[in-house]
């Protein structure tokens, strides 16, 4: 998911997709603004703060705070070895951080002054992270171990422990919570969706994303009862009952996805490529790709701001491929910055 991903025809990728997925007149999402924020570090996992107007980006060895109205930063919470994912507990006055590096371990924060207050102790590759307030618990999963882990957001940070994990039976990527007891991990080396009750504490169903296959991002829909799933092998948007764990419609999207997110009936899927493909669902449960927006190569992560409407896509300029047989294209310093997307004019 890091940039150091991100592969050398990446540009010409987003051409080609954006070329031959349909486009509709009336579709009018584009990139309306850009906040230079330059710094250290690749990123992943944007999480947006509706509420107090705060995107949380974490840059590999740290995580920056940035207003979402101005693109003024805010802070810059220190201190990770490979920061993945943030989670907010305003009932707490915590975030968290889960920071993948070394044995594991999610990094505590205090929501108003960014200052870290310590860790809770994980399992190795902790990554996707999720605050579920129907169960008053921070989820966060363990790629290398195929663990779900939880905790509550009041831990003591010198004696508590996280619970007992859950064995997924798989390698985990991002989850959802249906709010109901529930949650939903993709699996990436098994081509599957773990349905997990946490009151039970074990994974009761396993559904299959064919005909998508190694699942990465992932939203919910609780409403209509849909899962939308990103998956990378091959390119596709999928969209599964949460009842049935039948997948209902499949469409093509740009390589290398890695976020999902859904508003008010569209479903938008941030690539590697530099591509946002957004869908309509045009009857019940069945979805086409009416826009595809042209963002940066490198931007494959993105929040949503479900009261504003944005979308905010951490990206950079790239500069041309490293020598070697990766050839992988490298970020230029200082560039890195956020994309704003937004319907032009709102609605």
């Amino acid at each position: 998911m890091h940039l150091s991903k991100l592969i050398r025809r990446a540009a010409l990728t987003t051409f080609l997709v954006v070329g031959a997925l349909p486009i509709v007149a009336q579709a009018d999402w584009t990139v309306t603004k850009t906040y230079p924020l330059g710094g250290p570090g690749s990123w992943d996992y944007l999480t947006v703060d509706a509420k107090e107007h705060r995107l949380f980006i974490p840059r590999s060895t740290h995580t920056m705070v940035v207003d979402s109205e101005s693109g003024k930063l805010l802070g810059d919470v220190p201190d990770q070895k490979i920061a993945h994912g943030v989670a907010v507990v305003p009932s707490s006055g915590r975030g968290f951080i889960s920071d993948g590096g070394g044995e594991g371990s999610v990094v505590v924060f205090d929501l108003r002054t960014y200052a870290p207050l310590g860790r809770v102790t994980t399992l190795p590759d902790s990554d996707g992270i999720i605050y579920d307030a129907s169960v008053g618990k921070v989820l966060v999963v363990s790629g290398d171990k195929g663990m779900l882990m939880s905790f509550k957001p009041d831990i003591d940070l010198k004696t508590g422990e996280m619970d007992t994990p859950i064995d997924l039976g798989g390698s985990p990527e991002f989850l959802a919570s249906d709010g109901a007891g529930k949650v939903y991990v993709n699996l990436m080396d098994k081509n599957e969706v773990a349905t997990v009750d946490l009151k039970l504490r074990k994974v009761v169903a396993r559904w299959p994303v064919a005909p998508g296959g190694a699942p990465v991002g992932m939203t919910i829909d609780t409403k209509k009862r849909l899962l939308f799933i990103g998956c990378r092998k091959p390119q596709m948007l999928v969209v599964m009952n949460l009842d049935t764990g039948k997948v209902v419609s499949a469409m093509p999207i740009g390589s290398n996805v890695d976020a999902i997110e859904v508003d008010r009936g569209q479903v938008f899927a941030s690539c590697r490529d530099g591509s946002l493909s957004i869908a309509d669902e045009k009857s019940p449960a069945h979805f086409e790709i009416v826009q595809v927006v042209k963002t940066r190569p490198g931007a494959s992560t993105m929040g949503l701001d479900p009261t504003s409407h944005r979308i905010y896509l951490p990206a950079a300029e790239m500069q041309d491929p490293i020598a070697g047989p990766s050839k992988r294209q490298q970020m230029k310093p200082g560039s890195f910055m956020i994309m704003v997307v937004a319907r032009n004019p709102p609605r």
